[in-house]
């Protein structure tokens, strides 16, 4: 609790200071370059989780190192407020069920305005949980993808790529939301993707003109065969006729010993798929209403499966891709039949099976008709990947549309090349997953067919079709005569103007932005682009830096890198061909301690204001950032945080502890330090500023857990070795001078430790930092410059030197655990056998092994050799050290401090009190006592047994 209670205390502190503030003063006083970072905007309508408090750790680690770089970061939070998951949250709200309900019972105005007061219901709390983790940003200025300004920038890039011939509106079958009456773009559809169970059929096509016989089709879904139009084969593939049981079925030859049993049917003939292309059939359904004519043939397709399936497939190019290519390729008037209506129902008066149902249900009725027609061979359950919508969950459905297009296709050469000049971290996304996602890119649809979003900035006549992109308000208010107040729907939708054309009236089509439209164009947005900030855009693109989770090479990565690509394909100020960014982070998602994604209902992750106030926001930043490397998924669990908080956090805090209960306070600490000639100062020094080359040289190329994880390896050498053997020096120091220089020391290695690590774990650098007494310093540890590597110090003999030296310490406690010869038991002899083991530090460093495994000689030999006998007198002086920490227990117990001085008691058997009295003036020494006194009892006291010697401990403090 006491670390989340500091935390609180500095936050308030950099409140009050204005400790951001003064950070961007400096630096715009001292002329300093920028450091440019984009933050993709989330969406404030519900809680921030973990997966936000991993991106925003790694947002402001990184801002914060580069601030004390000497760089200018204004770094700037921002919320998305418009698309589907707004829309979504509505709709549950106001319990509507369909998109016709929002138009024809509540009306677009309505329904906005809701939309618009839900926007910011939880930023107050992302605001606190953000700032409550460190986030340094500038919070009262931030950006909304809803406010005019914004959504004016989002017009002039739309018409900037509409000048470059990069949009087109086209009939095409897209990826659609019946749910939220929309289509998707490529990009949205993978992020929805869920393994279901499916219901897949065999279907016979009566073959044209020829008595049962039938091309055998495979489908997974059943409720498209009313829309057929033809038959696709592999050209290539051989095809055979079985007949089985009085019938013949025509199927790929690869394919029929996996469907049929080899016993049971009949081979007749054998012939290419190119010899069935032109041959017709018999439809399925007959469609009432319709007046196509439609040839019901076979036709030859490259894209048709012999991997699964019969090698026949059915064609409905009103709902499948392929299919709607396929035909348009084929016919010059294309057979289309759209038996579905936008709510994903079958339309009603064709005399479909299962008129005015969903599709997915209406697959039963059609089923059940085609078998009580003998028209259904087979049906069984399959398992595969279908695509969910993102955002409702509905099943989406391929669905014949009219959309809005950016041209990726024409700028995907440009694409690749740019992805080149961009440092990912990981390495492998960029020729990977966002490299492979490139070189297959599609084109974009960007409209939808919504309410809630930025309004596409289209308006066409109604005349002549003539077309106008309006690129700005002032262009459009000086067309229509109006002032424009608002930018949205309906407003925007009531302002017309004549046709330059024809005089006739210009509308604006119904669409709006996809909301990924929207937060792709935030760097020119969220400054207002180009109508303000020109200079400060244009100077501070591409961003530096910009960090976001995997699923977001397919999503925000992706937007920004396509609409900067395009944007510069020539020079307004930008440059040419230029990428949106040149570093990004990419991190993996979270997940619980089962390994499996966190889950409310599964409850398998900590609550994040327990972690918070049990082990403060550091101790979850440092987890974070130190636990896995970049890109890999991370397991959270209260445990592991705990640990890093014990091992790390507490280590670095009681470093400090141990400097001020030994008079730290009492010196000024220097702000560049002098050579020493003391071997552990020289290896602590070294191992500073090696670890400050390591950390500097990893945070270069954004590894941000190479560059973490030394600090938590320099906090344990800083503790467990050199405090605790140097522990003499400001305990019992041979002189003032000594003890002096020890403080200095371990004060300047804790101001630059403080400052190193400042950037990772803001909340206790700081608090650290303000406790030191520094000669000069700054307000903050934030404002300081993150330190040099000084050269002169680094050792890396020495540093090599001294971790032989620690093995050969832990090989040796190892055996005397092993031995269960407790350490405080001195042992004669220690042989080490380590030729290699001849340093000019050879004396000071074996002493230091001494010290550390209580042995009385060390001497360099052929054998490695513990001497394990106790003689009396070793065992003696054992004893005497376990006294001398059963009193020093006694002190802690008391709350003493290193400088009170006591009276000891001793109340025993007479060799344990006659053994006192010969060492008497040893422990008074060490305990810091003015006298042992023998028979005596103060209040303080513990009672000792020693080998079935019994005998009582007492302390009191000397007034």
């Amino acid at each position: 609790m006491f670390l989340s209670q500091i935390e609180e205390k500095i936050l308030n502190f950099w409140q009050k200071k204005r400790i951001f503030e003064k950070l961007k003063r400096k630096r715009k006083r001292e002329k300093a370059p920028y450091y440019s970072f984009y933050d993709g905007p989330p969406f404030a309508t519900g809680l921030p989780h973990y997966g936000h408090i991993l991106a925003t750790t790694i947002k402001d680690s990184v801002v914060r190192f580069w601030a004390m770089m000497g760089y200018r970061v204004e770094p700037r939070v921002g919320w998305d407020c418009h698309g589907l998951p707004i829309e979504n949250l509505i709709e549950k709200e106001l319990k509507i069920k369909s998109k016709k309900e929002i138009e024809e019972k509540i009306g677009i105005e309505k329904f906005n305005q809701a939309c618009r007061a839900s926007v910011f219901r939880y930023v107050k709390e992302w605001e606190k949980t953000l700032q409550r983790v460190g986030r340094w940003a500038d919070y009262s200025n931030a950006y909304a993808t809803m406010d005019n300004n914004y959504i004016e920038s989002v017009w002039w890039v739309f018409k900037q790529l509409y000048d470059l011939g990069l949009i087109y509106k086209d009939f095409r079958v897209v990826a659609y939301c019946p749910r939220c009456g929309t289509p998707l773009s490529n990009f949205e559809v993978n992020q929805g993707y869920q393994e279901i169970e499916d219901q897949s059929i065999f279907v016979k096509f009566p073959l044209k003109g020829e008595k049962k016989t039938y091309f055998l089709v495979w489908t997974t879904t059943p409720w498209t065969l009313p829309a057929n139009v033809a038959l696709a084969v592999n050209p290539y593939a051989k095809y055979v006729f079985l007949k089985i049981n009085g019938e013949i079925f025509i199927l790929a030859k690869e394919l029929a010993a996996k469907i049929f049993d080899r016993s049971k049917f009949k081979n007749l003939k054998e012939v290419s798929g190119r010899k069935l292309v032109g041959r017709n059939y018999k439809p399925l359904f007959k469609i009432f209403g319709s007046e196509i004519n439609i040839p019901y043939e076979v036709l030859g397709a490259d894209f048709v499966s012999l991997e699964e399936g019969t090698g026949i497939v059915h064609i409905a190019p009103a709902f499948g891709e392929e299919d709607f290519n396929l035909i348009k390729e084929c016919y010059k008037e294309m057979p289309f039949l759209i038996t579905v209506d936008e709510e994903g129902k079958i339309k009603k008066g064709f005399n479909i099976p299962g008129e005015g149902k969903f599709v997915k249900i209406a697959d039963e009725e059609i089923k059940k008709d085609l078998k009580r027609r003998n028209l259904l061979w087979k049906e069984e359950k399959i398992k595969h990947n279908y695509p969910f919508c993102w955002r409702c969950d509905s099943p989406l459905l391929y669905y014949p549309i009219n959309t809005w297009y950016v041209a990726v296709t024409k700028v995907k050469k440009e694409l690749v090349a740019n992805n080149e000049r961009i440092h990912w971290m990981p390495k492998h996304i960029k020729h990977g997953r966002f490299g492979k996602w490139l070189k297959g890119a599609r084109d974009w649809a960007v409209s939808r067919n919504r309410f809630w979003g930025a309004p596409i900035p289209v308006w066409i006549c109604s005349e002549c079709n003539q077309i106008r992109v309006i690129g700005s308000i002032r262009e459009l208010e000086n067309l229509g005569r109006k002032k424009i107040e608002d930018l949205h729907r309906p407003y925007i939708d009531e302002v017309k103007f004549p046709c330059s054309e024809c005089g006739g009236e210009m509308k604006r089509i119904k669409e709006v932005f996809d909301c990924w439209f929207e937060s792709g164009s935030m760097p020119y947005a969220q400054w207002h682009y180009p109508f303000e900030n020109k200079k400060l855009v244009e100077k501070t693109f591409p961003a530096d830096f910009i960090a976001e989770g995997i699923d977001q090479t397919r999503g925000w990565f992706y937007t920004l890198h396509v609409l900067a690509t395009a944007l510069t394909l020539r020079d307004i100020g930008l440059g040419r061909k230029q990428p949106a960014f040149k570093n990004v982070i990419v991190n993996g998602l979270i997940l619980g301690e089962d390994g499996k994604k966190l889950s409310k209902r599964l409850r398998n992750y900590p609550d994040v204001n327990l972690v918070l106030n049990k082990y403060g926001a550091d101790s979850l930043r440092y987890f974070l950032l130190s636990s896995t490397p970049i890109g890999e998924d991370y397991i959270l669990s209260e445990k592991r945080i705990g640990e890093t908080f014990r091992k790390t956090l507490m280590t670095f805090w009681n470093s400090l502890i141990f400097w001020e209960t030994y008079g730290g306070k009492e010196v000024k600490i220097p702000n560049k330090i002098k050579k020493t000639n003391n071997i552990l100062d020289q290896w602590i020094l070294s191992r500073l500023y090696q670890t400050v080359k390591e950390i500097r040289k990893q945070m270069e190329v954004y590894d941000l857990t190479k560059a973490s994880r030394p600090i938590a390896e320099f906090i344990d050498d800083l503790s467990n070795w050199y405090i605790r053997r140097s522990r003499r020096q400001f305990q019992k120091p041979k002189n003032k001078k000594q003890k002096k220089n020890a403080l200095v020391i371990l004060g300047y290695v804790l101001s630059e430790l403080a400052k190193m690590s400042a950037p990772f774990m803001p909340f206790i650098s700081e608090e650290i930092y303000q406790r030191l007494p520094l000669r000069s310093k700054e307000d903050s540890v934030h404002l300081e410059r993150y330190p040099d590597v000084e050269r002169e110090f680094i050792n890396p003999n020495l540093e090599e030197d001294m971790k032989k030296t620690r093995e050969i310490a832990q090989r040796v406690l190892a055996e005397r655990a092993k031995a269960k010869i407790k350490i405080r038991q001195p042992l004669s002899l220690l042989k080490i056998r380590d030729p290699k083991f001849k340093t000019k530090n050879q004396k000071k460093l074996l002493d230091l092994i001494k010290e550390e495994v209580n042995v009385k000689e060390i001497v360099i030999d052929k054998r490695f050799y513990l001497n394990k006998k106790i003689t009396p007198a070793l065992w003696e002086e054992g004893v005497i050290r376990e006294i001398i920490r059963q009193i020093q227990s006694l002190r802690k117990e008391g709350r003493l401090t290193p400088r009170d001085r006591i009276k000891v008691g001793v109340i025993g058997d007479s060799p344990i009190t006659e053994m006192i009295s010969k060492w008497r003036k040893e422990i008074e020494k060490e305990v810091f006592a003015k006298e042992i006194e023998i028979g005596q009892r103060y209040p303080l006291k513990k009672e000792i047994k020693i080998e079935k010697r019994k005998f009582e401990l007492s302390i009191a403090k000397e007034k």
